[in-house]
């Protein structure tokens, strides 16, 4: 009798990870749906989506609080559903917030869990290790260091790379990506990601483009290239970029594809998050940016316990690429380090510590994870 799957994914970032592996499972169970939340990458991959993760898609305490009632209604629907299917397993990708709690719930009812890239315990709120070790009966790793840490608190876990790592050439191509543009710069490009989210753009996009026309100063030459995730961002981008006249005049949007715009930029200024990793894997020297509203920064940092935001700096154990966040995320002090970092192109150590960085997450991560969901959910 078919058993069935279930999958949640809340973010951008969820989605493509948990498109990559989503093959891979449903190849070894022909006879079973995949069903849950998931985002285009995810759908076109083979979910049955029941909803889409954009549902899910909120920044920081004081925003979440806005869309709260919505959220617990999908989390109790979540729940119920999931549990009166009884799937082989629950699979949550990333947004702990949301699918701890389901986890926790689904495991007391009997339903294996397996949750997909570990919360970063390691950064901050260490203490919701209890939580994990109460919902989850697989922890899917992509960072090597967290294996120790899921041994430690006895809970099954398998390290199985970043996806990244594979999807990104350990030597980009600069000339082919700026083909594929059909771009013939004869100046410097730079790459401008302000985020993928409605808040993200609001509250970076200004200070991002004030330091793009900060730049033009430096070498009026300058291109400017910003990859819009879906139309409502680009919609958006193009209604901050109005404020900046100078700056949108010599400034592409390119529709969801950030990765040939990175390939493509001799620099990157970048809002902090998974797309910092993607810099550094095309091996890009990058400035750190990222504002938000006050409370909610201020309340993120009280639970902060280690140095740094960016996941270069992270994995590097040091101060490899500038953050400049919140009261620093200022227009002309991100271009002065924009440039900076733009000189800093053929920094042969730079390029080195991305190049091991890159080396360390390198596995067979669709296989691998594939292997240890099989392990849990059995044949």
């Amino acid at each position: 009798m078919a058993r069935d799957l279930v999958w949640l994914a809340g973010e951008t970032s969820g989605d493509f990870i948990a498109s990559l592996v989503l093959p891979q499972v449903a190849h070894r169970y022909p006879d079973e749906k995949m069903y849950g939340i998931g985002g285009d990458r995810m759908i076109a991959a083979g979910l049955d989506a029941w909803h889409h993760s954009r549902a899910l898609s909120v920044r920081g305490y004081v925003e979440v609080i806005k869309k709260l009632p919505s959220l617990l209604k999908l989390r109790s629907e979540m729940k119920r559903r999931v549990a009166q299917l009884a799937p082989r397993a629950f699979i949550g990708v990333d947004a702990p917030d949301f699918n701890l709690a389901i986890e926790e719930y689904l495991r007391r009812e009997g339903i294996k869990t397996i949750h997909f890239v570990c919360p970063s315990i390691w950064a901050w709120r260490p203490e919701r290790i209890h939580q994990i070790k109460r919902a989850v009966d697989h922890m899917l790793l992509i960072f090597p260091f967290e294996k120790k840490l899921m041994d430690e608190a006895g809970i099954e876990s398998t390290y199985i790379g970043h996806p990244l790592a594979r999807e990104i050439p350990m030597e980009p191509d600069k000339d082919a990506a700026r083909e594929k543009l059909g771009i013939d710069p004869t100046g410097p490009v730079f790459a401008v990601l302000p985020g993928s989210r409605q808040a993200e753009v609001a509250w970076c996009g200004p200070h991002f483009f004030g330091a793009c026309e900060k730049v033009l100063e430096f070498d009026k030459r300058s291109l400017f290239l910003v990859p819009a995730a879906d139309r409502a961002r680009e919609s958006q981008i193009k209604e901050v970029l109005k404020n900046f006249p100078k700056a949108q005049a010599v400034t592409r949007i390119i529709a969801s594809d950030s990765h040939t715009v990175m390939q493509a930029s001799d620099a990157v200024l970048v809002a902090s998050g998974t797309a910092t990793l993607e810099a550094a894997l095309f091996k890009r020297p990058m400035v750190v940016g990222y504002a938000m509203p006050g409370l909610t920064g201020i309340l993120m940092q009280k639970k902060g316990i280690i140095d740094f935001v960016s996941l270069p700096n992270i994995l590097a154990g040091e101060r490899l690429v500038p953050e400049l966040l919140q009261y620093y995320c200022r227009a002309e002090t991100l271009a002065y380090a924009l440039w900076r970092e733009y000189e800093r192109r053929n920094d042969a150590r730079l390029m080195d510590r991305f190049t091991q960085m890159h080396e360390s997450l390198l596995r067979d991560t669709p296989q691998l994870a594939a292997d240890a969901i099989a392990q849990v959910c059995g044949q």
